[in-house]
């Protein structure tokens, strides 16, 4: 993909064909972004429900044509009967990534949906949630191919999670794997759509669907309780922002890396780099990256534990301009620090009307905890898999607590009017991908695809992979690389195109209406506009 595609109404981008084409269908209709993003959001919990599912979190930043962007935060805490005690009592030094134990946290996608769709209808009269979820609810009651990022994770992962009867009897029928190219139904889940279309977003949480979860939830020994999901809401955030040379650039608060995302940019603009696609401008953002990650790791969580606050140290001239003078531009600086995995799936949306959308949905490892509930169809998420036991421990489990997360949306006000929408999938790798993208697009005036398309790189570890080196993909300038080499970065080259490095997307309105917008080659996605 090398074509930026444009258009002049509306215009969405996913990691999926077959969403964009539901959120495409929503803004023929007349819906809003925020509209077309439920549609596609949960057309992607029937077709790529090894990235993204109703049993997980997701994280919303919007912007208004009056300049407005709000976060919805829309992540669960974890369970309230439980305790770091219990686990230990139960033989656990860590907090399991795979079962009952690891679904320990409430899932908050739905409460997005809900709190989205009401600030949707409180601008335009709104369309019905049944024509939202009608693509989805087909999709899991017929079928869906099933994909070659799905067919190649449940291959891998197979040991992990066909310990999990109810998921072996899902996605192994008569013991065989589901592979590429099949054809997979998930009827359970195409009927607690239809269920929550009919009584509504909140009986998720308050209503027949919550007594059936409590029911299999419980089967699969998870903490969580009715007061879980009787306690759960949705909330409005206001963004962390940073200011740059000619945008303004906006991310999701903590307990996302939001703010690593944004430090990266504010460090890396700093270093001066004149060039895109040379040593200075990937080692730069790498060594950026670093610094982001120090603080980040140091302090970022739920926020009513935090003890640095995000958007001071963002603010912070002083610091920022120090730790930039950190970086040696010739040299790489010691690394791994403790990293952070996770699959995930964004998606953007920007509608005639201005509002624009960047949210990103996720079950955090793939396929989640790997408990699969049979009577919804849903997969748990294990995002509380990022806890630590230990007393006083960063991110320590707590009754009530939110999970540090990885997932962050990213949007951008241009002084010349533009706004761009643009995210990843990918943990560690999210904040790395964005900055790659953004500076390609924003500071070196690549175009839109080609910022996403051209050769990416990853430090540390994320889904799918467990080393914790620079991975580069071999298409990527090979002068570049040996000099990245000679600086002491610990090179892995990997396959072009490959999905470790993300699902990548961005969409752009400029001040005279006309959108524009890219898709990564490396996802099942498209744009789809008219």
């Amino acid at each position: 993909m090398q074509h930026t595609f444009q258009s002049g109404r509306g215009m969405v981008t996913s990691p999926h064909h077959l969403a964009s084409q539901s959120g495409l269908s929503i803004l023929k209709q007349g819906g809003t972004a925020l509209e077309a993003i439920v549609a596609m959001a949960s057309t992607l919990c029937a077709v790529y429900p090894h990235m993204t599912g109703i049993g997980g979190d997701a994280f919303w930043l919007v912007s208004y044509p009056d300049g407005r962007v709000e976060v919805i935060e829309a992540c669960g805490a974890g369970a309230l009967q439980s305790s770091a005690d219990a686990y230990r009592q139960a033989g656990h030094t860590t907090v399991p990534w795979r079962g009952g134990w690891a679904a320990n946290t409430m899932a908050g996608t739905v409460s997005g949906w809900q709190l989205a769709l009401q600030q949707s209808a409180s601008i335009k009269n709104p369309l019905p949630l049944n024509a939202l979820l009608e693509d989805a609810i087909w999709y899991a009651a017929n079928g869906y191919v099933v994909s070659e990022s799905e067919a190649e994770l449940l291959a891998s992962k197979q040991s992990e999670l066909l310990q999990n009867q109810d998921f072996a009897q899902s996605y192994a029928p008569d013991g065989k794997l589901f592979q590429h190219g099949m054809v997979r139904k998930n009827p359970a889940l195409g009927q607690t759509l239809r269920q929550l279309a009919q009584d509504g977003l909140q009986s998720f949480y308050t209503g027949a669907t919550t007594h059936t979860l409590l029911q299999d939830l419980q089967r699969a020994e998870s903490p969580l309780r009715a007061e879980d999901f009787v306690s759960h809401k949705a909330l409005f955030k206001k963004p962390l922002a940073a200011k740059l040379k000619g945008a303004h650039v906006y991310n999701a608060p903590p307990p996302t890396q939001g703010v690593a995302s944004l430090a990266i940019l504010r460090l890396f603009e700093k270093l001066g780099v004149q060039e895109s696609e040379g040593f200075a401008h990937i080692h730069g953002l790498i060594e950026a990256t670093k610094q982001a990650f120090l603080f980040r790791n140091a302090h970022v969580g739920d926020p009513r534990w935090m003890t640095e606050d995000a958007q001071a140290f963002l603010d912070n001239e002083k610091l920022c301009t120090e730790l930039a003078h950190k970086i040696d531009m010739q040299h790489a600086s010691p690394w791994p620090q403790p990293s952070q995995a996770g699959d995930t799936t964004w998606m953007g949306a920007i509608d005639s009307s201005g509002i624009a959308v960047s949210m990103i949905q996720s079950l955090y490892f793939e396929f989640g905890s790997g408990v699969f509930l049979p009577q919804t169809g849903i997969l748990w998420q294990n995002r509380g898999a990022s806890f630590q036991l230990g007393e006083g421990a960063w991110n320590a489990f707590a009754p009530g607590r939110k999970p540090f997360h990885t997932l962050n949306p990213a949007l951008a006000h241009f002084d010349d009017g533009r706004v761009m929408v643009y995210g990843t999938m990918g943990g560690e790798g999210q904040p790395q991908t964005q900055a790659a993208v953004f500076t390609r697009y924003a500071q070196f005036g690549t175009s839109l695809q080609q910022a996403v398309t051209a050769p990416r790189w990853l430090l540390g570890r994320t889904w799918g992979s467990e080393s914790q080196s620079l991975k580069v993909e071999s298409n990527m300038d090979a002068g570049v690389v040996a000099k990245l080499e000679k600086a002491g970065h610990p090179v892995e080259r990997v396959a072009p195109f490959s999905s470790i490095m993300g699902h990548a997307g961005a969409i752009v309105r400029h001040a005279h209406g006309v959108l524009e917008g890219a898709a990564d080659p490396r996802s099942d996605g498209c744009v789809a506009a008219f």
